[in-house]
């Protein structure tokens, strides 16, 4: 398991079996960007955030620099994993085919509209950015929104 921190306050707890099923995604849609939905639960301390599994949108738009996905059919998906397993969706990742894992302006708006989202009731979604090539995963980040800026974890 990978522990990152973005503050004292909240720890991020992900496995390395995950980060790899999401670095062959992209790999898959190189080179084109691709991206999905992320699926956790706090802690009842809501100290550390498990990031348990992903969602890949039924609807999306994609180019090498440009990845949109589109609720369309998620919701039943979303329901699911709540009733079965008390999960729900924390944030969202894409990648950035030959490039870094340092976020976009786009990328801050998006997290930002989510916070917003009447539907979301999330006000701090994480943002997973994977830098891939057709071969491998070369570097991943995780960002945390808070007061509307994305800070990276650690």
């Amino acid at each position: 398991m990978i522990e990152l921190k973005v503050n004292r306050k909240l720890s991020l707890h992900v496995e390395q079996e995950l980060l790899t099923n999401l670095a062959e995604e992209g790999r898959i849609h190189f080179p084109n960007e691709f991206g999905g939905f992320l699926i956790g639960h706090y802690s009842d301390n809501l100290e550390i955030l498990f990031v348990e599994d992903y969602l890949n949108p039924k609807v999306y738009q994609s180019s090498p620099v440009l990845f949109e996905r589109e609720m369309d059919g998620m919701t039943e998906e979303f329901n699911i994993y709540y009733k079965n397993k008390k999960q729900y969706f924390i944030g969202e990742w894409h990648t950035h085919p030959n490039g870094t894992s340092h976020y976009s302006q786009t990328d801050l708006k998006t997290m930002i509209e989510i916070k917003k989202c009447s539907t979301v009731n999330i006000l701090n979604p994480i943002l997973m950015i994977i830098s891939v090539d057709q071969e491998k995963l070369l570097e991943y980040s995780f960002y945390l929104l808070d007061n509307d800026r994305l800070k990276r974890y650690e």
